[in-house]
């Protein structure tokens, strides 16, 4: 369990990095990635150890990078779409607003 409560925190620090480095972050939360990466790290860590893969020798590296990149990885998708979808519905929004 230990392995779990490490990849979550190192997906959630990530998941903040990632928010912070947006520029368009004041568009949703702040959690919101962190939380993205959380969720995603920790299936990917419960599937990788349900398969085996954390007692096999020579792949006891897999249940602890491969959940990280892949949380960090959501955590990117998230905020790429997030970020763009909530500006587009934004300006649609002011615009509609603006022509009334």
């Amino acid at each position: 369990m230990l392995s779990l409560t490490i990849v979550v925190l190192a997906t959630v620090a990530a998941g903040f990095v990632v928010w912070a480095n947006d520029r368009r972050h004041a568009k949703y939360g702040a959690a919101l990635p962190a939380g993205v990466a959380a969720g995603v790290a920790a299936l990917v860590w419960i599937i990788l150890m349900a398969a085996g893969f954390g007692y096999l020798p020579g792949l006891t590296w897999l249940p602890w990078v491969l959940p990280i990149v892949l949380g960090i990885a959501a955590a990117i998708a998230a905020v790429v779409y997030l970020g763009r979808t909530r500006a587009r519905h934004d300006a649609q929004q002011l615009t509609a607003i603006l022509r009334r």
